[in-house]
């Protein structure tokens, strides 16, 4: 399944490296445009000129991780499409372009079911997209929330309890289908 990643799934950290993680594990490819991850960068340097270097190179890794991740939409691709807010039709472009199945975002309402149907796309939020994968894979989606959660502890110098950063990172339902299949509270 090819996956597009929409710059809102991509930018949060524990998200992204949720998503990514579980990519990795072969449950899906994930898919973006250089303008998708342009729009990280930018919306990161609203954080200093340290936030934006960190994200060039986290998308330099990413890129190098993923070098068949990036599609390029065509001009005449990105004037024949439409959605409510403009600035998203690259997103949607891209997803066309790399022959996606679905579209992760957390921006419903900017990417409506039956304009996406017309395309053959569909739209997940990443939360629910997670717990349909966990559900399919636990195995796999376990292992990367565990990595993504060790490094969690490892950079902050804390212990996060693995359902508070899955609630911190929009996970919630994530974190508590993996609480309750684990019998225990992820401390």
């Amino acid at each position: 399944m090819k996956v597009c990643l929409d710059t809102c799934v991509l930018y949060p950290t524990v998200m992204r490296e949720v998503l990514l993680g579980v990519a990795a594990q072969g449950l899906f490819e994930p898919l973006w445009s250089e303008r998708i991850l342009g729009e990280w960068s930018r919306a990161a340097a609203k954080l200093g000129p340290a936030g934006q270097v960190q994200a060039d190179a986290e998308i330099a890794m990413l890129s190098a991780r993923w070098p068949r991740a990036s599609v390029s939409p065509t001009a005449g691709l990105l004037d024949r499409l439409w959605l409510p807010d403009a600035n998203d039709v690259h997103v949607l472009a891209a997803a066309i372009a790399g022959y996606a199945d679905v579209i992760i975002t957390v921006n419903a309402k900017d990417f409506p079911r039956n304009i996406l149907a017309e395309e053959g796309l569909s739209r997940a939020d990443p939360d629910a997209f997670l717990v349909g994968l966990y559900a399919s894979a636990p195995d796999a989606v376990a292992r990367a929330v565990s990595d993504v959660h060790a490094e969690a502890n490892r950079l902050s110098g804390d212990q996060w309890e693995l359902r508070k950063l899955m609630k911190k990172a929009r996970l919630p339902r994530l974190g508590k289908a993996l609480q309750a299949s684990s019998g225990h509270s992820y401390d």
